[in-house]
């Protein structure tokens, strides 16, 4: 096999300014692809951005507040009319909120966090479906969470909206796999060390964790294989 599997395709990366966005990003870079970097901060964004020039990959860096939709929508337009296709969109960005009990969840936030991991992805599945289709096999790999599926105190919040995404993708998963070559994969990460598992667990130590490269080089093995719709892996270590 080619050290560049994934070359001639292009990915769009989701929360790909740090963490596991990021190491995906340089992965999948790595192995030929051209990343479209997407995320709130155009600094963070020219670093990864920078890493992966000088590892010898390309990217393309797309700064946006994906609770925009109008900026989902401008970023679709973009990528069709310089690519006409889209091989890969990996959802990896998503909120944490604070960890409540469910009687003191701020219902503003709530919204907040609702917006982000569910109402921008269903916009970003919405607007990049006709280019995925495009692709020879479009893949869609978004990122869950254990709460997910199993409910924990004081996570009610990032929890059921990670439950209403899993849904969400897999109906997407179900109603393209018959009528195109488009397959969906759900990833858990599981503990990997990243901004957001440190505000979660503040006391934990990271160097006990695996670093967010682990599931960066998973993403990119994945995408270089085939696997069937609504594939779920949950990633140990």
């Amino acid at each position: 096999m080619t050290d560049k599997p994934l070359a001639d395709r292009i990915a769009l990366v989701t929360g790909a300014g740090r963490g596991i966005g990021a190491a995906t990003a340089k992965a999948l870079a790595a192995r030929g692809a051209h990343v479209v970097l997407t995320a709130r901060s155009a600094d963070e964004l020219e670093q990864v951005e920078d890493a992966i020039f000088a590892a010898g990959g390309s990217a393309t860096i797309a700064p946006l507040d994906l609770t925009e939709t109008d900026s989902i929508a401008r970023l679709a337009t973009a990528v069709a009319e310089r690519w006409g296709k889209l091989d890969a969109l990996i959802l990896s960005a998503a909120r944490l909120g604070t960890l409540a009990a469910v009687p003191a969840i701020d219902q503003r936030e709530l919204a907040q966090v609702l917006t982000l991991n569910v109402s921008a992805q269903a916009a970003l599945i919405a607007a990049f479906d006709g280019a995925l289709r495009k692709a020879e096999a479009g893949r869609v790999i978004g990122l869950t969470t254990t709460v997910a599926r199993e409910p924990r105190a004081y996570w009610g919040m990032y929890g059921a909206s990670k439950a209403a995404f899993e849904t969400l993708l897999s109906a997407y998963a179900d109603e393209v796999e018959n009528i195109s070559k488009v397959r969906v994969a759900l990833i858990n990460p599981g503990a990997t060390r990243t901004k957001m598992r440190a505000r979660a667990y503040p006391g934990e130590d990271p160097q006990s964790v695996k670093p967010p490269e682990v599931v960066g080089e998973r993403i990119a093995e994945l995408l270089v294989s085939d696997f069937s719709t609504n594939y779920f892996e949950r990633i140990e270590g």
